[in-house]
Parts: C-alpha cells; structure tokens; sequence
C-alpha cells in the first residue's frame, strides 16, 4: 500500500526548498528560472518534493513545489511540470544517503566541467575547503565526476546514475552545472557553497597564471 504523506511533512518540504531556492538565487545560482532543487520525504517507496519548472526562483508561490516519486511521477493531481531532469535527482537519492539535492549552473562550473571534462573528472586538492564536505584527511584528493549533457534524457539519467559517487557529493554535466546533496538541506548548501568556492578559485588561478591546476 503506498505510503500517505502527511500534511505536516509536505509544508515542512516547501519551506525548505523555498528557503534554500531565494538564499541561492540572491547569490545569482539561479539565472533564466534555471536550476532545481529537492528534498527526500520518504525512502521505500522513494517520495521527494521538487521545484516545478520554468519558475522564477526569486519568488515564492503556492506553485512552486511538486511531490514525485522515484520514477518522477507527480504523486498528486498537478497542472505542474516537473523538472526535466527530476529522474537524476531520484538518481542521487536511490544510490546515495542524500536527503536534499541541489543542482545549479553557474560561470565557475561550466568553466571547470569545459576544462577537465576530458579527464573525467574536475581534480580537487590542496584547499582547505575540501574540509567543507567532511573530508578530513591529509592532503585530501578528490575526484568531481564529469558527464556529457546528452540531448537524450534517458541517456543523460543513465550517465548519471552511472556516475554517481556516494563518496563524492557532486556531479558535474558538461557546461550545463552541478548537482550536489547532503543527508540534509544544511549538508547540501554547505556542499553547494563549498563546491562554488574551489571552482571560483580554480578558474581564477587559471586565469591568472595561465596553466590548468
């Protein structure tokens, strides 16, 4: 018998999403209505609450969220789109313990997941922000796994799905942004800022020497 959300439960993932969405979108994450986020209500079966597409993220309405399930399915009556790419988010949840995922497009990522999108994977190392995403061991290295933004969706979710890393809370598509999750909306946004951060300095220090860190 499928799961009843409870009224309480669903406000509680309005709030969130709302709060996070114009905190980010006052950081200009969120250019052209682009971006999305989520948060998990529920594991077996997977529920989570999504923002609905084309939406200005610097306001806030009643229109704003969605409830899907992991097939990215409105599990409500709804005149509102999901997000095209709701099924990489039920991705990150099913193959991670992510209770809120973030996914933006911003200058500093598309410039980094261009760079090394030949390697596969953005290097990160020697920044004391790596510590930001709980990683505390000495001269940390970690790899941003980077895909190709297929046109083809399904062939997109599966890249993703593939690549998904649960030691890794990010993946990057290819001049098109990042997502990035957390065991909740305080762990996300931490990673999302954290993320930001070393890719700015990447890209400056980049341009400032000319060489590729």
């Amino acid at each position: 018998m499928p799961y009843r959300l409870y009224q309480e439960e669903k406000q509680k993932a309005v709030n969130v999403l709302n709060e996070i969405k114009v905190k980010l979108y006052n950081r200009g994450w969120f250019p052209a209505t682009s971006g999305n986020l989520s948060y998990k209500l529920h594991d077996d079966p997977l529920y989570f609450a999504i923002t609905s597409s084309g939406k200005d993220k610097g306001t806030v309405t009643h229109e704003d969220v969605i409830f899907v399930d992991k097939d990215a399915k409105p599990i409500e009556k709804t005149r509102l789109k999901p997000s095209a790419e709701t099924k990489i988010h039920s991705q990150i949840y099913q193959k991670t313990d992510a209770g809120c995922v973030i996914h933006i497009h911003t200058v500093n990522n598309n410039f980094v997941s261009q760079v090394y999108f030949e390697n596969g994977y953005v290097p990160l190392k020697d920044m004391e922000m790596i510590k930001a995403l709980d990683i505390w061991e000495e001269d940390a290295f970690i790899k941003v796994p980077i895909i190709e933004n297929w046109f083809d969706l399904d062939k997109l979710v599966s890249e993703a799905g593939k690549s998904v890393n649960p030691e890794v809370p990010a993946l990057l598509i290819r001049n098109h942004g990042i997502y990035a999750w957390g065991r909740n909306e305080f762990e996300a946004k931490r990673h999302i800022e954290a993320f930001e951060f070393m890719f700015e300095y990447m890209k400056n220090m980049m341009l400032f020497t000319g060489k590729i860190l």
